[in-house]
Order: structure tokens, then C-alpha cells, then sequence
């Protein structure tokens, strides 16, 4: 299997090849460290997979990845990410990527998510899918400011909701004052229509 990879700190770099190179069906065939020299490698090694970072110099490895697929769509392709930053699954799969790996994941991760996206799957890191249905779930809003808000939705006071969720009143209004703030919402009326129609609440 015939695989590029792009990844700008050096030391990582060497560390991916010399894991990949372990394997005996793996074989590097090109590595750079830009994201906009992703597709002349990839045109000029025909690679069956690239490996990109997601977070490149040039252009990101989102943006070589939509490319590669404009260019060369038979080269299959596996973000590789340090962070989760919140829509980055969601990215990836409107640019056709078809593996996402946390860079703390194991070798063996990455290693059968190269060969799961060769053979054609989708293979997604499941503490990335579970921090991105966290997100959803919940948007921008803590647990505890859920808790809050749906109890507020419920027709609760100030003063009921600090008695059920033992907390103080005043910790109470900060919450509603950190709801309003993460939502964009004057009243809390508004807010509780935000997070219904997001699905954060009933």
C-alpha cells in the first residue's frame, strides 16, 4: 500500500514514517511538510492513501484533501488531528475525508485506519465522534447550565431551581447570565427558545 504523508514538525514526521515503514504492506512513497505540496507529491507517487494533518502550513489539510479528491479521487484520505476542535468531524465529511485520528490514538489505530480506508470505509477516531455527539447534544452550554435552563423552561424561580439543583441564587443568575451570554439571547424566555429549537432541552 503506497501512502503520502504531510505533516509540518519534523520529529512527528520521522516518527509516522519509521511507525508506517514497520508495517510490510505499508510503503511511504512521499512526505512533505506543506499542505499545498500535497497534490504535485500525490500526482507525482500515485500514493493509495494520503495521511494529512489537519493543521498545515499553506493550506490546511482539509483544503489538500479536497483537492487530492478533485485531482487524484482514487487516493483515499486520513486527517490526523492533535486537538477536536468543535465541526471538524462534520468538515471532514463534507470534503470526502474518509479516516479522522486523534495523533494520541495508538499506532494500531492509525495503522487499521489506513488499511480500513483503503479497503473503502469510513473510519472515525470514536473519541472524536463522541466529543462531536457531546457538542451536539449539549451545544455550547455546560451540563450544569442545561440543568438550569430546563428547569427555567419549566416555569421554575430563581429561588426553586437554586433549591433543587443545591446551589446558591446567585450562582443560579450567573448561570442564566453565562446562558444568555453563549446563546446571543437577551431574555431567558429567549434562551430557552434557543436551546428548544436547537434540541438541547424539551
Amino acid at each position: 500500500m503506497r501512502i503520502l504523508l504531510a505533516e509540518d514538525v519534523h520529529m512527528v514526521r520521522d516518527a509516522f514514517v519509521a511507525l508506517l515503514d514497520l508495517q510490510p504492506d505499508f510503503e511511504v512513497v512521499a512526505k512533505t511538510e506543506r499542505g499545498d505540496t500535497v497534490v504535485p507529491a500525490a500526482l507525482d507517487h500515485r500514493p493509495d492513501v494520503a495521511i494529512l494533518d489537519a493543521n498545515l502550513p499553506g493550506i490546511d489539510g482539509l483544503a489538500a484533501a479536497r483537492l487530492l479528491r478533485r485531482h487524484l479521487p482514487q487516493c483515499r484520505t486520513v486527517i490526523i488531528t492533535a486537538s477536536q476542535p468543535n465541526g471538524l468531524l462534520a468538515r471532514c465529511l463534507n470534503e470526502g475525508v474518509s479516516g479522522l485520528v486523534l495523533k494520541v490514538a495508538s499506532a494500531e489505530c492509525l495503522t487499521q485506519a489506513v488499511r480500513g480506508v483503503a479497503a473503502g470505509l469510513r473510519v472515525i477516531d470514536s473519541q472524536i465522534a463522541l466529543n462531536e455527539f457531546e457538542h451536539q447534544t449539549a451545544g455550547p452550554l455546560s451540563p450544569r447550565e442545561i440543568d438550569v435552563l430546563r428547569y427555567t423552561s419549566k416555569g421554575n424561580s430563581v429561588k426553586e431551581i437554586a433549591e433543587v439543583l443545591f446551589l446558591s441564587t446567585g450562582t443560579v443568575r450567573n448561570y442564566l447570565t453565562s446562558i444568555n451570554s453563549k446563546l446571543n439571547a437577551r431574555t431567558k424566555v429567549d434562551a430557552v427558545l434557543i436551546a428548544q429549537d436547537a434540541g438541547w432541552i424539551d
